[in-house]
């Protein structure tokens, strides 16, 4: 069989993986979260439990008590919550490999952006990867992270300029995807480093017979609060590569550094909620409010005609517009190496998604497409496979345009 295909199922098998586990780390994290959250004081708890919560599912009811420390002493059976928060990471790491290293010419480096060979791309990757953890972990570790909202919003300013630094290094689809990497290694090194092994120094203390410190089960819930509020920019980002106005967009970064304000106002809701402190309305106000800068920052490069466009008209229409002509030959130039029933450029075996650019009616069926992937942004022909010019993409503009206004 084709090696090509045995990598293709094989990113295939990864990525399915990582999405399993990341469902099973989200899963967990947001449910425990909620519920310590909305645990209640009770007059006949045992002794050391600080609340309990009563609960419904399955045709069952639940009650579960939580200690704030440790109980009197081990239960027996103990269930730990680690493995779906490491194989999240390593399946995630692994499809950076099998995508953006591997596949580092097409993904990874943009000579428009900066002109560097593959191999120093990936260390750049790694060492950023690394260093972001060790920075914010001194953070947390320092005075400065005795304050949880300053330590939140130092964060955040290294995150945006993080944004803004792998802007300047990667392809935009692989800025918004290390952005993304970034967080989630420092949302699994918590894990790793911090949560893990200050609960095993408490179970350490309750099997020796010692009565636990406190302040192991307080630095853990810090991290793992801090891992709340950053689950949803993550997908944001792990999904943006599917979508060229957000990782295309000459405002990619700052598309990033909201998407990662809207993750604190949705999650702000939710941890309100379970805490009984009422339903804030006002913070999907507010998140459909910074949805709409997205947007709106991805549509600055649009003409203004352009954003008000309706949907693709039929394909007669395209075929009849002006420009159609010049447009079709700057796709099939530029486009119809891969995007054919037997593609012609060297590894790839199908067209890519499936989308066929080979006669007028297939280019003039993908039109859309052509105007959002090369024409208002530079997502396709793959930046270092790229010759298409900005004449060429004005010329796809300019075509959709007619058609839409005939």
């Amino acid at each position: 069989m084709d090696w090509i295909i045995l990598e293709s199922w094989l990113e295939f098998a990864v990525r399915w993986l990582h999405l399993t586990t990341a469902m099973a780390w989200i899963g967990s994290s947001f449910y425990f979260i909620a519920l310590d959250l909305g645990l209640r004081k009770a007059p006949d708890l045992p002794e050391g439990a600080h609340g309990e919560e009563w609960q419904v599912h399955g045709g069952g009811f639940y009650n579960i008590q939580k200690y704030l420390v440790a109980p009197a002493r081990l239960p027996e059976h103990l269930i730990w919550f680690k493995w779906e928060s490491y194989m999240t990471w390593i399946s995630g790491f692994s499809m950076l490999i099998l995508v953006y290293y591997l596949g580092g010419e097409l993904y990874l480096v943009d000579p428009n952006v900066l002109d560097i060979p593959v191999w120093r791309a990936v260390l750049i990757s790694l060492g950023s990867l690394s260093i972001g953890w060790i920075l914010y972990d001194l953070i947390c570790k320092s005075k400065f992270g005795d304050n949880n909202t300053r330590l939140m919003i130092l964060l955040y300013l290294i995150l945006v300029v993080m944004a803004w630094g792998y802007t300047q290094v990667f392809t935009g689809r692989a800025a918004l995807l290390h952005l993304g990497a970034f967080t989630a290694t420092i949302m699994t090194a918590n894990v790793f480093v911090i949560i893990m092994p200050n609960q095993r120094i408490v179970v350490a203390d309750l099997k020796a017979g010692r009565t636990p410190d406190p302040k192991y089960g307080k630095i853990a819930k810090q991290r793992s609060t801090h891992n709340n509020y950053l689950t949803l920019p993550v997908i944001f980002l792990m999904l943006s590569n599917h979508y060229p106005l957000a990782f295309a967009s000459q405002y990619n970064w700052i598309i990033a550094c909201v998407v990662f304000l809207m993750g604190v106002t949705m999650r702000h809701f939710f941890n309100s909620k379970h805490s009984g402190k009422g339903n804030l309305w006002w913070t999907w106000g507010a998140t459909a409010v910074l949805f709409a800068i997205v947007v709106w920052l991805s549509a600055i490069p649009l003409p203004r005609a352009q954003e008000d466009a309706a949907l693709s008209p039929a394909v007669q229409k395209f075929m009849a517009a002006d420009g159609f002509e010049d447009a079709y030959d700057v796709v099939v130039g530029n486009c119809s190496m891969c995007h054919a029933a037997e593609p012609s450029f060297d590894g790839i075996t199908a067209a890519p998604k499936n989308v066929h650019l080979e006669t007028e009616e297939q280019v003039a069926f993908a039109a859309k497409r052509i105007y959002l992937h090369a024409g208002v942004t530079n997502a396709m022909p793959p930046p270092s496979m790229a010759f298409l010019d900005d004449e060429d993409r004005a010329l796809l503009v300019a075509w959709y345009q007619a058609a839409i206004k005939g």
